[in-house]
């Protein structure tokens, strides 16, 4: 006990914050660490035997990728001084470099693999948002089209890459992730909330994949959590999540809500999309909706 009395200095959890408001913003920063698990319904088209398949790969991924971070930060928390984890730059690297030696290089190299991996991953994925939207016409036909060669999904995956330099524009990395966080947890907390809905209203509904009501009740609950608290503690960076999701408002006025379009807005569209075909050597696979 004597020990422990005169290092207090180096137990990671002295003098750390314990309001709700820190938790909750907290859960921000830690929702890219975990946030892998439902890109793959993205893309479930491309999976072979879905039902059986999907909850089996989130289930052993969400597992397993919650023991690895654990762990990781165990032996990060354990080795470094909370000065140290403060003021280092990159703690991984600063814990290499303490326990690695000539071989702290490694460190940085499979970070950088690992980044690549999941832009590798959230580019799929998440253009297929975009084509997927498209084919329902609820965006530009353009994003419906696919690479003649290579079969992918180019103008959607441009799409996304433009975005992703607009978010870039903050150099602010943790008010982006704090703006980014509560849109992406609002929007799929409220995706999560279709589930009890639907289970309660619509009981008969052909459901080839059924997931407990304890799932989606916790994680409501947690969304709740996370979004609401925030509001209070953090309004304007809130406030700038909250305006990146009513930027869809104007897509959805254009392309779905108004009807009736007038034939100068069509050949301006269709003069558009015939110029960034060629361009992109693009085709679509099939007949997109009409917008």
């Amino acid at each position: 006990m004597n020990y422990f009395k005169g290092h207090t200095e180096h137990f990671t959890f002295v003098n750390t914050k314990t309001e709700v408001t820190s938790i909750a913003l907290s859960f921000y920063s830690g929702l890219f660490a975990y946030n892998g698990w439902n890109y793959l319904n993205f893309v479930i088209e491309e999976l072979k035997d879905p039902i059986r398949n999907l909850p089996r790969a989130i289930a052993i991924s969400c597992i397993l990728v919650t023991v690895v971070y654990v762990f990781t930060n165990i032996a990060f928390y354990t080795t470094l001084s909370p000065q140290e984890v403060l003021t280092s730059e990159a703690v991984a690297v600063t814990f290499a470099e303490r326990l690695y030696g000539p071989m702290a290089w490694t460190i940085p190299v499979f970070v950088a693999l690992s980044t690549f991996g999941a832009v590798n991953g959230i580019l799929l994925t998440s253009s297929r948002l975009f084509y997927a939207g498209a084919c329902e016409g609820q965006m530009p036909q353009i994003l419906t089209m696919i690479q003649i060669n290579r079969l992918t999904p180019t103008p959607a995956v441009i799409c996304i890459c433009l975005l992703s330099l607009i978010y870039l524009q903050i150099s602010n990395i943790y008010a982006l992730i704090n703006y980014v966080g509560f849109a992406t947890w609002l929007s799929i907390g409220v995706s999560v909330l279709c589930i009890p809905v639907l289970r309660f209203t619509q009981p008969d509904l052909q459901r080839p994949i059924k997931v407990n009501m304890f799932f989606p009740v916790v994680y409501i609950a947690a969304t709740l959590f996370v979004t609401i608290i925030p509001i209070i503690a953090s309004p304007v960076e809130t406030g700038y999540g909250c305006l990146m999701i009513l930027t869809s408002i104007p897509v959805y006025g254009v392309f779905i809500f108004w009807k009736n379009k007038p034939m100068i807005f069509h050949k301006i569209v269709g003069c558009l999309t015939r110029y960034l075909q060629i361009l992109l050597m693009v085709t679509t696979s099939k007949n997109p909706a009409k917008v």
